[in-house]
C-alpha cells in the first residue's frame, strides 16, 4: 500500500474554512472557481507534478527521436552493404530510445497514479469538511445522494483532467515541437506549412469546443440531479411500496433519465462534430504533405529516409493534434463538471466559527436567551423576542402547538442556525464566540426521529463517545432499557441496523438514541419528544431511565404529552414564536390560562393542535 496519501493538507482542520461569526461567510478562495480549485491542489504537491511533467516530456521526446533515427537507419540501409557500420549504430540507438521511452512511460504512470489518488483523497476530505459546515437548511434543500455524488465525481474529474493534460495534451504538443525541428532539417517550407496548419486546426477545434461548454455543464447538472433522485427513491422504498407508487416512481425516474440522456446526447454529439471537422482536415493535409514529399523525392531533393520520417511524423502530428484538440474539449467538459459542483457545495456558509474560537468552558449548564429572534430564509420570525434564563440543573419543559417555535428554539441552542437578533449564552459565554464542536460536546440531544448509521448497534451507541469501553456501552444500553432486545438480535451488539436503522422498530431506535445520550454524559440534555415512539410500558421504563440521566443536569424537554412534564421545575408555553406562559405545572394549572386549558382538553383525548384551534 502507498503510504504518502496522507500529506499535510489532510491534517488541516475544518477551522481553516472559518471566516467570521456573523452573516454569510464566503467560501475560501480555492472553492470559488475550477481554476483556483485545481491550482490549489497542484500547489500541494509541486515536486510530484513537476517530475510527472518532466517524465512525460522526456518520453515524448524519445518518441520523436525514434522517428528521426528511423530516417538515419533507412538512409544507411540505402547505401553500400559492405562495411556499413552506420546502419548498426542507428539500430542500436533506435532500440535504446525505445527502451528509455518505455521506462519513462511506466514511471510516469506509477507517479501519476500516486499523485492523483493522493490529491483525490485530500480533495474529497476538503469538500466534506466544507460541506459539513453548512447549516441544516442547506441539507434540507439538497439531496444527500446528489451531494455525495458531486464530491466523489469531483475527485474523479480531477483525475481525468490530470490524465488528459499529462498523457493526451502534453505528448502531442511535444511531438509537434519535435516535428518542427525535424522538418526544418528536411525542408523549412514543410515546417512552416505544418506549423500553420496545425495551429489553425487545433485553435479552431478549441474555439468550437468552447462554444459547447454549456452542453457539458447542463449534462453534469442533470447527471448529479438524477443520481440524487435515484438514491432518494431507493432510500424511501418503504413509502414507495406502502403507497403503491412503484409504477409512478418508475415513470418519474424514466422522465428524469430521459432528460439526462438528452443532455448527454447533446454533449456527446457536439464532441462528435469536432471529430468530423478534424477528420476532414486530416485527410486534406495528409494528402497534400505526402504528395509534396514524393514530389521532392522524385526530383532528388530529399532522401528515402526523409520521405519515411516526414510520412511518419505527418500522421503522428495530425492524429496528435486531433487528440490534443479533442482533449482540450474534454478539459472544458471536466472544468464544467467541477465548476457545477463548486456552485453547489461552495455556497457561502451562514454558520461558522470565529477565527481561533475558544472551546466552551462548561460550569454547570446555565442557559440564557437574551432578546432572541430568528427567521428561516428571511420570512417571518419563527421565534420572536425570546428572553429566557434556565439556571444550571433546572428541568424545563416546552409545550405548544405545531409551528409554535419549540423545535426552532432547540435548534438555535445547538447553533444549527445563527439567530438574526439577540444572543444565546451558556455559562456566561455566547455560543457564537465558542467553537461549534465544543458547544455540541456540552449537549446530549435525543430527537424525535433518531438518526442511526448503517453500522452495528455497538457503533451507533458508541457514537455518543467514541473512546467509551464496551462495558460502558453495555451499561448505557441497560440504563436505556435496550439491552434486552439488542441481545435477542441475530448478532447482538454486532448486528448491523440497516440504513437509518430500518431493521429496528421506531421504539427500538429511540431507545438506542437514549442510550447514546446516556453514554455521552453531557451537562445539558435536550429531549425532543424523546419517548414519542414508545409504547406505554416502554415509556414508563425509559422515563425512569431519563430521571437518572437528568439528575444534576440542565434539561430542556419538548413534549406533546403534558403528563410527562409534571415533575419538571418549569414549563414554558409557546405560541406563535413567543413565550406566553412560564411557571411550574401546578402554578400554570392554577392560573387557568392556556396551559390549564390544554391540560384539561388533552385529558379528553384532543391533540395540542386541536386544543389551540378550540381555544381560538
Amino acid at each position: 500500500m502507498w503510504t504518502d496519501l496522507s500529506f499535510p493538507i489532510l491534517a488541516r482542520r475544518h477551522s481553516r474554512f472559518a471566516a467570521g461569526p456573523t452573516g454569510d461567510n464566503p467560501p475560501p478562495p480555492f472553492l470559488r472557481g475550477p481554476k483556483a480549485f485545481i491550482l490549489h491542489y497542484i500547489r500541494t504537491r509541486p515536486l510530484q507534478f513537476a517530475a510527472l511533467i518532466i517524465m512525460v516530456i522526456a518520453a515524448a521526446s524519445c518518441a520523436v527521436a525514434v522517428q528521426y533515427v528511423m530516417k538515419l537507419l533507412v538512409d544507411a540501409m540505402a547505401g553500400p552493404r559492405d562495411g556499413n557500420s552506420a546502419a548498426w549504430t542507428a539500430l542500436s540507438l533506435f532500440i535504446s530510445l525505445i527502451a528509455v521511452e518505455s521506462v519513462l512511460w511506466r514511471l510516469s504512470g506509477w507517479l501519476g497514479c500516486r499523485t492523483t489518488l493522493g490529491v483525490g483523497v485530500a480533495m474529497r476530505l476538503d469538500l466534506f469538511d466544507y460541506l459539513n459546515g453548512q447549516p441544516m437548511r442547506y441539507f434540507a434543500e439538497n439531496l444527500a445522494g446528489s451531494l455525495g455524488q458531486r464530491i466523489t465525481s469531483t475527485a474523479g474529474n480531477f483525475g481525468a483532467l490530470t490524465n488528459t493534460v499529462v498523457w493526451r495534451v502534453l505528448p502531442p504538443f511535444v511531438d509537434f515541437i519535435g516535428a518542427l525541428i525535424v522538418f526544418s532539417l528536411v525542408d523549412w517550407r514543410m515546417m512552416t506549412t505544418l506549423a500553420v496548419f496545425v495551429v489553425i486546426v487545433t485553435g479552431g477545434l478549441i474555439l468550437f469546443g468552447e462554444r459547447g461548454h454549456h452542453y457539458h455543464r447542463t449534462y453534469a447538472g442533470r447527471s448529479n440531479h438524477v443520481s440524487g433522485e435515484l438514491i432518494d427513491v431507493i432510500s424511501n422504498m418503504w413509502a414507495v411500496k406502502a403507497f403503491s407508487a412503484r409504477r409512478r416512481e418508475r415513470e418519474r425516474l424514466a422522465h428524469d433519465f430521459q432528460v439526462e440522456a438528452t443532455a448527454q446526447r447533446a454533449s456527446w454529439m457536439y464532441t462528435e462534430k469536432a471529430r468530423v471537422i478534424h477528420d476532414i482536415s486530416l485527410w486534406v493535409m495528409a494528402g497534400a504533405m505526402l504528395s509534396w514529399c514524393v514530389h521532392l523525392w522524385s526530383t532528388g531533393q530529399i532522401t528515402p529516409g526523409d520521405v519515411v520520417v516526414v510520412s511518419a511524423l505527418t500522421f503522428r502530428i495530425l492524429h496528435g493534434s486531433r487528440d490534443m484538440a479533442l482533449s482540450l474539449v474534454d478539459m472544458v467538459q471536466q472544468f464544467g463538471y467541477i465548476d457545477e459542483t463548486l456552485r453547489v457545495i461552495g455556497q457561502p456558509q451562514s454558520v461558522c466559527d470565529s477565527p481561533n474560537a475558544p472551546d466552551l468552558k462548561s460550569r454547570g449548564g446555565t442557559i440564557e436567551f437574551r432578546d432572541v429572534s430568528f427567521a428561516y430564509g428571511g420570512g417571518r420570525d419563527a421565534v420572536h423576542d425570546i428572553d429566557l434564563r434556565i439556571p444550571a440543573g433546572q428541568k424545563v419543559g416546552i409545550v405548544g402547538p405545531s409551528g409554535a417555535g419549540k423545535s426552532t428554539l432547540i435548534h438555535i441552542l445547538q447553533r444549527l442556525y445563527d439567530v438574526q437578533k439577540g444572543e444565546i449564552v451558556i455559562d456566561g459565554q455566547s455560543i457564537r464566540s465558542v467553537s461549534q464542536d465544543s458547544l455540541r460536546t456540552a449537549l446530549s440531544v435525543v430527537p424525535q426521529e433518531i438518526s442511526l448509521f448503517h453500522r452495528t448497534v455497538m457503533e451507533n451507541i458508541r457514537f455518543g463517545r467514541p473512546d467509551a469501553t464496551d462495558e460502558e456501552v453495555f451499561a448505557a444500553a441497560r440504563a436505556a432499557y435496550c439491552d434486552g432486545f439488542v441481545c435477542s438480535l441475530p448478532d447482538g451488539y454486532a448486528t448491523v441496523v440497516g440504513e437509518r436503522g430500518m431493521k429496528l422498530s421506531g421504539g427500538q431506535r429511540q431507545r438506542i438514541g437514549i442510550a447514546r445520550a446516556f453514554l455521552k454524559d453531557a451537562p445539558i440534555i435536550i429531549l425532543d419528544e424523546a419517548t414519542s415512539a414508545l409504547d406505554t410500558e416502554s415509556e414508563m421504563e425509559v422515563q425512569k431511565a431519563l430521571v437518572r440521566l437528568m439528575r444534576d443536569r440542565t434539561v430542556i424537554a419538548v413534549a406533546h404529552r403534558l403528563s410527562t412534564l409534571t415533575a419538571f421545575d418549569r414549563i414554558i408555553v409557546m405560541m406563535g414564536g413567543r413565550i406566553v406562559e412560564d411557571g411550574t405545572a401546578m402554578d400554570l394549572r392554577q392560573q387557568r390560562g392556556l396551559f390549564d386549558r390544554m391540560w384539561r382538553l388533552q385529558a379528553e383525548g384532543l391533540s395540542l393542535d386541536e386544543i389551540v384551534e378550540d381555544a381560538a
